[in-house]
């Protein structure tokens, strides 16, 4: 609200100095520009929407918290700001984890809200993720301001995609200073949550350059859900540990969707560390009409259902030419998007 009426009198101040009708770019974008973000929001157990603060209010009594995003949607990560911020109104103790930071980068991370490294020196060794200063900067930004803690919950991607690429077994192989960057405990069962990950993958069979066998289209799919666990065990056991060292605080989890729809993946790791913590789950959905959406086929995948407007789709660009005898990068490497 400061900066915004600093602007405002700049802005006031810049008119009476120039002439009348002047073309300004930055008095066009100031006129056109929303400060509301649109969302409806769907209480799934009372079948019926309410409203954003309503389910904050709710979700700030729990121990841990789930914001379940959409990584490419704009409307996701301006709510999730006003997430925290609204848990934080109402809990003294709050502890931000991300798993858009990866543990190796947690002493960086810590050095940073310490204010013992500025935010370029930051921001070049910890690896942040595409787009971190418009979608996850203002999530930091706040709880260093705050004072609370923020947790690199994430294994680091090159391990995760040696998972990806040869399986667990390549674990054994690590050096004790990579094991430790991964949960110490690992369970992957073929549940309902391998059947939502394999039915997402597709028929792999046709993945990347030229055609694999079902056997090896089935391999594929195994180690890259081998891939997926080692990712929510590892947030997980963040998680779990976060909750140890702050017992009175609530733990609020920014992740990709699926690691959290349906009350599987990392929520089911946290459970079943924590017997008896109480969970919340904020999934936002980015949908083309608020107006006309009906929450009821989605009230199975959290507590509060945040539909976002989604934006328009950005044009597609050209598929880079393929390379004979050179796989395509997709078949090495588990996929990202919002798994």
């Amino acid at each position: 609200m400061f900066i915004a009426s600093i602007l405002f009198f700049s802005l006031q101040v810049q008119a009476q100095q120039t002439p009348q009708g002047a073309d300004s770019a930055i008095a066009r974008h100031v006129a056109t520009a929303s400060s509301y973000t649109p969302h409806r929001v769907y209480q799934s157990g009372k079948k019926r929407f309410t409203d954003f603060e309503s389910a904050l209010a709710d979700a700030a009594k729990s121990d841990v918290v789930f914001l379940g995003e959409q990584h490419d949607d704009p409307g996701t990560h301006r709510l999730e700001r006003a997430a925290l911020e609204g848990i934080g109104r109402r809990r003294a103790k709050v502890v931000l984890s991300l798993e858009m930071f990866e543990r190796d980068a947690q002493g960086r991370l810590d050095d940073y809200l310490a204010g013992r490294i500025d935010e370029a020196e930051f921001l070049k060794n910890a690896r942040p993720w595409p787009r971190y200063t418009t979608d996850y900067r203002p999530l930091v930004e706040l709880a260093k301001a705050k004072g609370w803690p923020v947790v690199a919950g994430n294994v680091p991607r090159r391990l995760a995609s040696l998972v990806g690429r040869t399986g667990l077994s390549a674990l054994n192989s690590l050096s004790p200073a990579d094991r430790s960057f991964i949960a110490a405990e690992l369970k992957c069962p073929t549940d309902k949550y391998f059947d939502r990950f394999k039915t997402s993958m597709g028929d792999m069979s046709g993945h990347g350059q030229a055609k694999i066998s079902a056997d090896s289209a089935a391999a594929m799919v195994t180690r890259f859900f081998e891939a997926q666990c080692v990712k929510d065990e590892t947030m997980a056991e963040a998680i779990a540990n976060a909750r140890t060292k702050n017992p009175d605080a609530v733990v609020v989890h920014v992740n990709g969707a699926f690691h959290s729809e349906f009350g599987q993946g990392t929520v089911n790791r946290v459970e079943r560390r924590a017997p008896g913590v109480t969970v919340r789950l904020l999934e936002f959905v980015p949908v083309v009409d608020l107006d006309t959406v009906n929450g009821k086929p989605y009230r199975k995948q959290g507590d509060f259902i945040v539909f976002t407007l989604k934006p328009p789709a950005p044009p597609k660009a050209p598929a880079p030419a393929a390379v004979p005898g050179v796989p395509s990068p997709a078949t090495t490497e588990p996929p990202q998007n919002n798994h």
